[in-house]
């Protein structure tokens, strides 16, 4: 699945995870909105969410794992596991658009409606138009500066939106400590 419109990227460096999402809202070739928030706290604060896709079929999504969660409290890879089973066999939600990058303080996970639930081996994971852009500048950060991992996913972003014209400037970060 080839996501347009929004960019999504996850840090892991220096005992903090970093998630960040641009704000950018295109309908066909047309800026909707610039300051959208695509990256959310979940199980009181302790779970990170971005998405990148179309805006109800995330929130679709994001309210599916938000549920698993709580059949699975403190395991985050179970819960994303059974969004995944339960997204590819639903009738339904298989034909769900969109793609969930989720962090806690022991995993980061990208979850996809293939059943795909995949851990980066570099602590790095970004989905989205600008996610390869933003990736690749995040690569580059983190084995080359010391910045912190949301100062590595703020820049990265930045060379993003430089670069992808479904991503803006308009950048949110939330991050959490980690055990890593």
């Amino acid at each position: 699945m080839h996501v347009h419109a929004t960019t999504i990227l996850a840090v892991r460096q220096g005992g903090r995870v970093a998630l960040a999402g641009d704000g950018q809202v295109t309908l066909g070739t047309a800026v909707m909105k610039s300051d959208a928030v695509k990256i959310r706290k979940l199980a009181d604060g302790a779970v990170l969410c971005g998405f990148a896709g179309g805006s109800a079929d995330a929130f679709a999504l994001l309210e599916r794992f938000e549920a698993k969660l709580k059949d699975f409290p403190a395991n985050v890879p179970r819960a994303a596991t059974e969004l995944a089973k339960e997204w590819r066999t639903d009738r339904i939600l298989r034909r769900l658009e969109a793609m969930l990058v989720v962090a806690d303080a022991n995993h980061l996970l990208l979850v996809t409606g293939t059943g795909d639930v995949i851990v980066p081996s570099d602590g790095l994971l970004a989905v989205g138009s600008g996610g390869n852009y933003a990736l690749a500048a995040a690569r580059a950060l983190k084995q080359h500066t010391t910045l912190s991992a949301a100062d590595i996913a703020r820049e990265a972003m930045l060379v993003a939106a430089s670069i992808d014209i479904y991503t803006n400037t308009h950048i949110v970060v939330e991050e959490l400590a980690c055990n890593a």
